[in-house]
């Protein structure tokens, strides 16, 4: 299987993954649902990555795919005014992913990262692995620490 940026970015850390592929679906409504659905895990198991805007600074939040992103509370939780989602073309040109493959892991630009607090670190989790139909299995407290997330409860 090739390697990703994200790929890289988890072996340059040292931390332990496994690679997952499925049937990526580009008419599926819920991509992370789908990506569950396809692999046969939980939905609440695979963390779907949201590029914003805080203040207009980048910010990449991951949070479970069953969830939905509460920008208020990522705005507060960041000590600022308003948070947004980045445009389909913002987070492309931003991250050198396509939508519907973007990873937290191995951007090319630099962004702050969220980890919604109630993703226990114990837990084995599915993260978008950089390219669509890809994703990584890792700990979450594993993933925390390489993309030096800070913990925000940003879901609802």
């Amino acid at each position: 299987m090739a390697g990703t940026p994200a790929t890289a970015a988890l072996d340059k850390a040292g931390v332990a993954f496994t690679q997952h592929e499925y049937a990526y679906d580009p008419s599926a409504e819920r991509i992370g649902i789908a990506a569950a659905e396809a692999m046969g895990v939980p939905a609440s198991a695979v963390l779907k990555t949201i590029m914003a805007r805080v203040d207009e600074r980048p910010v990449c939040v991951i949070l479970p795919s069953d969830r939905e992103i509460a920008m208020k509370e990522l705005a507060r939780g960041l000590a600022a005014k308003a948070a947004r989602m980045m445009t389909v073309e913002e987070a492309e040109r931003f991250t050198a992913y396509k939508v519907g493959g973007v990873s937290p892991l191995g951007q090319k630009g630099r962004a702050e990262v969220v980890l919604d607090a109630g993703v226990d670190d114990e837990a084995a989790v599915f993260v978008n692995g950089g390219r669509r139909g890809l994703q990584l299995r890792l700990r979450a407290g594993d993933l925390a620490g390489a993309t030096a997330a800070k913990r925000i409860a940003v879901a609802r």
